[in-house]
């Protein structure tokens, strides 16, 4: 088992949340913790960057959809960064391609 890690990184357009390891059951609180912490304001862009991300069970696709949550509560929006390939697939199946914005970098998105 890899542990969480999240780092995080502020931008202009808003926050970069860095995610590695494994998003499992075990560890999914602790993302839902750090997002529900951040300070959204209005008109931001939450960038949660999956580039290292190595599993994602449904218990981190329900983090996900917090973050989405605590995000729009905000007035604010979240965007998937670099999703591996692996999460794209359920993400897809699942419908949930359709619910996030995908973007295939890490890169903030255009202000």
């Amino acid at each position: 088992m890899t542990p969480l890690n999240i780092t995080h990184r502020a931008t202009a357009t808003g926050p970069v949340l860095h995610v590695t390891g494994e998003l499992d059951y075990a560890q999914a609180a602790a993302l839902r913790n750090r997002v529900e912490h951040l300070a959204l304001r209005p008109g931001q862009c939450l960038v949660l960057d999956l580039s290292g991300l190595e599993f994602c069970d449904s218990t981190g696709i329900t983090a996900l959809l917090a973050a989405r949550q605590h995000t729009l509560a905000a007035d604010a929006e979240i965007v998937l960064s670099a999703v591996p390939a692996h999460l794209l697939r359920v993400l897809t199946i699942v419908g949930l391609d359709q619910v996030f914005t995908l973007r295939p970098g890490s890169e903030s998105p255009a202000v």
